[in-house]
Parts: structure tokens; sequence; C-alpha cells
């Protein structure tokens, strides 16, 4: 009896083991997968009855603690007789072992717009706040018995942890996003293929549209999540990187495409850009617009409405809100004293790199900005500086890319921000992609800029050539991809009442922005 006691014993153990090692990935390596994750950006023709209707895109920023991953999808669907644009985004913050920190969900399809948003409290609470319409946010808190992924992330965890198989199970424990409670979802390697990619694009210009070149040929898993995952699963084709290649989302066929194939065209064939002659929103660009700046706004206060500005997280080092008014002042100095170092760049030199491919280029650009230096703020501050010498102001059409810009020396605010994106990256120096507006002699105008990583996310511009950037900037969307897809959908509803400018106060008959 007692033997046969110990070996039930030992059977049970070693069944845990397996459960946990086979169909669980441990915290180890969900932490090993995070350790894989770059930044970069992956966009989606979205595709209803083999026509192209939409766009989306899959964001990555990697700040020293913490992996920023946000989706975006914006399609335009005919109901009731009228062709409707509907938007979903997914913001997620997550720390260096993959854990969810932060999360914030907005859907805007087929009824009134609902936002939730929530945060993990030590892997053992969540704390989340739904949305709906008009209705005060409903909070609640949930607890936990571990660390909880969003569906966006299961790529990652699965393709990341290690090389899928076919026939392989994996457990996750997923938050529903529907009913706002983790359970665990089994996912399954169904099968195995190859996918012919195009990796960038050219503009035609007899046509007026960009098609794809640069084939390549990326290796692709399919996973599916058992029946009873629900709003909590996830089915599609994910690359080696945990990029996604191809899936399917609120009723509509995600395909991976080059960022103009994917937008511009789009963009192009139902004429996305709205003139807005009746407003002082420009979606021009300042330089489409023939504006300089030659001075800066030290300080801004406007009133927004018609848009929630709680849900664009504008508060930040230099941004105040206070109900719907907006205060911008001077950056801080403490924000700009970064706590961490560039890594070492010294085997890179702009004499042996500057004539080896396109990274190379930009690792090369890097160093000669950096001057030797591997401080970030002392980096970021001559990188800016750099850019801003360095090209030609020109209004384009659409958005180059870092190469096409590099090559042609000129571009408009896009340009100018792709490319300092590309270089700061090149060297370890943490950026994103800020889109929104700036104002300018009086008028609010479309802009692009970067922000980077220092003590916080702090906003620069090789455009204007500021470091930091002044107040005039107002953040509406962070990331590549979404850019103008995401700023045209909130720029038709912003109504702006600007307050005071530098400290003086507009009097009513000066103020005409709206």
């Amino acid at each position: 009896m007692l033997g046969g006691t110990i070996i039930a014993a030992w059977l049970a153990g070693l069944a845990v083991l397996v459960q946990r090692e086979y169909f669980r990935p441990r915290t180890e390596q969900l932490a090993q997968a995070a350790a894989r994750v770059t930044p970069g950006a992956v966009f989606f023709a979205v595709m209803q009855n083999d026509e192209q209707v939409g766009f989306a895109s899959t964001t990555i920023d990697t700040a020293q603690a913490s992996i920023s991953v946000v989706d975006y999808l914006a399609a335009d669907v005919q109901r009731g007789g009228k062709i409707r644009r509907e938007t979903a985004r997914t913001n997620v913050v997550l720390s260096r072992a993959l854990r969810v920190r932060t999360f914030e969900i907005s859907l805007n399809a087929g009824g009134p717009p609902r936002q939730a948003g929530g945060r993990v409290d030590g892997d053992s609470v969540l704390v989340v706040g739904i949305e709906s319409g008009t209705e005060k946010a409903d909070s609640q808190r949930v607890a936990l018995t571990g660390p909880i992924l969003l569906p966006t992330l299961v790529p990652f965890a699965v393709a990341l942890s290690e090389r899928p198989k076919v026939g392989k199970r994996v457990v996750l424990p997923i938050l529903d996003p529907s009913s706002m409670s983790p359970k665990d979802v089994t996912f399954h390697v169904l099968a195995e293929s190859v996918f012919v990619l195009n990796d960038s694009a050219a503009f035609d210009s007899t046509t007026k549209r960009w098609h794809g070149v640069k084939q390549d040929t990326v290796r692709a898993w399919n996973l599916s999540a058992d029946e009873t995952a629900g709003g909590a699963g996830f089915s599609g084709w994910v690359d080696e990187q945990g990029r996604v290649v191809q899936t399917t989302q609120l009723g509509f066929v995600l395909k991976r495409r080059p960022y103009e194939v994917a937008f511009e065209n789009w963009r192009a064939d139902s004429g996305r850009v709205a003139t807005l002659d009746d407003r002082d929103v420009s979606q021009n660009s300042l330089i489409a617009s023939n504006k300089r700046i030659d001075h800066r706004t030290d300080s801004l206060v406007v009133r927004v409405s018609g848009v929630n500005l709680a849900r664009l997280g504008l508060q930040d080092a230099n941004h105040h809100l206070s109900g719907n008014t907006l205060t911008i002042v001077p950056v801080p100095e403490s924000a700009l004293n970064a706590r961490y170092r560039l890594p070492m760049t010294r085997r890179i030199t702009a004499t042996s790199a500057a004539t080896q491919g396109d990274e190379k280029r930009f690792s090369a650009l890097g160093v000669l900005a950096a001057k030797g230096s591997r401080d970030p703020h002392v980096v970021a501050e001559s990188l800016t500086t750099a850019v801003h010498k360095s090209l030609r102001p020109r209004a384009t059409f659409g958005a180059e890319s870092a190469v096409q810009t590099l090559n042609a020396r000129a571009g408009d605010c896009n340009e100018y921000t792709e490319l300092f994106v590309a270089i700061a990256r090149s060297i370890g120096l943490s950026t994103r992609v800020a889109t929104g507006i700036a104002y300018v002699d009086g008028k609010f105008y479309y802009h692009a800029w970067p922000e980077v990583f220092l003590t916080d996310w702090v906003a620069v511009d090789p455009t204007f050539g500021q470091f930091p950037a002044d107040a005039a900037h107002i953040r509406l969307a962070v990331g590549e991809g979404i850019r103008e897809a995401d700023v045209q959908s909130i720029i038709p509803n912003l109504k702006i009442d600007v307050i005071a400018v530098n400290g003086k106060p507009m009097s009513p008959a000066m103020n005409k922005s709206k």
C-alpha cells in the first residue's frame, strides 16, 4: 500500500510537471519570449468579400522597462445604405516579462462607442473600467490567480516562447474582452506553410497606385483557439517573430501588406482625405500649406470638445488635462535626464558602414550624430538637429520610407519623422511616432513628429528643428500606420477654442479655431 501510494503521488506530480511544461508556458518562458520582441510595425489590407475596405496595423515599441503594443483597424462598412467608418483599437503596456500592466480597448462599430481600460495590480487584481456611449465608466475589481494576456498578444506568447510545431497545444491565461474576466484558453498549431510577401512598395506615376516590390518568403504557422474561447480567442497565421501574416477580426480578413499598398491605395480609391475647408483644423501638412516655423510656442491653453480626450492619453510631463481644458507647458528639465545609457556603437564607423545595407547606413548616421556620446538626451538633441538640416522641405504623396527619404533628401513631416525614427532605433534610442495637430499662426494643421523615451516620452520635432518640441503640438495618436487614418477619424468631430497662447488670453474675436 505504501509503495502504491508513493507511485500514485509520483505519477500525479509527473502529470502536473507535464501540464506546466508542455501546455502552459511558464513565467520564465514568457520572459524569454519578451526578450525577443523587437520594435517595429506591420500593416494589413482589411478585406471584405475580396474587396479592400480598410486598413489595419500593429505597432510595437520597446523601452527599458516596458513593451507597448498598439493594434488599430479602420474600415468603411455599408450600413443602412450609408458608408460608415468603423474603428477598433487596443493599446497594451507590458512589463519586460510580457505581463500586462495597463490596457485600453476602444470600439466604434455599428452602435455607441465603447471603451474599456484597466490595470493589473501585482498579478492578483485586475482593476477595469467599462464605458459605453455617454454612460460613465463602470469600475470593477477582478481577482486573478496569475499573469494574464490579451488575445492580441497570443501570437507573441506562442511563437516567441519556442518554435511552433504542428500538433502542439498551448494553454494561456487570456482576458476575455467581452466579459472582462480571465479564462484559460487552449490554442492549437494546426498547420505550417510558406507565404510570399512584399517587404516594400514602389509608386507607379502612371496608375497613381502603389505596388509591392522585393518579395520575401516567410514561414508561418496557423494558430486556432478552442471553440469555447469566444472573445478570448485568436485565429490566424503567425510567423516565427510572432507577427501576424493573415487573420480574421470583426468579420474582416486582414492580409499583411507594405504600408503604402495597405493604406495609400485604400485612401486613394475612396477619397479618404477630407478637405475640411470650413474648419481651421487642416489635414494638410504645414509644408504643403507653405508654413514655416521661426519661433516657439512656450505655452498653450485650449478647450477641446467633440472627442474623448481621456482616451487620447494626453496626460504627461507637459500636458495637463482638467475637464475639457488642455494646458501645454514646456517640458521640465527633469524629464530630459535619462536614467539609462545607449549601447556601445564604437564598432560601427561612418566609413565602413555607410556603404553596407540600409541598417548600416542608419547606424552610421546615428553614430555621426551622437558624436561619441551615450547619453540619450544628448544624442536625441543632436539627431533632431542633424535630420532637420539634412532634408529639404517638400510635400509628398503619401509617406515615403526612411530609405526613400534618405536617398531623396526631401520630404514633409512624415518623412522627417520616419528618418529620425529609423536612425534613432538603429543605435538603440527608444522612439515612437506621434501624430496630431500643430498650432501655427492662429491655425491648426495636421502634423507628425517623433517621441523619444528619456525619463518619460518626450516629443521632439526634426521638421521644425525643435528639441524638445514646443507647446504647439497636440498629440492625437501614437504609432506607425495609425497616422492619418486615426487622425482623420478624430478631426471631423474635433472642436478647439484657444484660450491663451504664451500666457496671453485670446479674445473671443481673435479665437476662430474650431
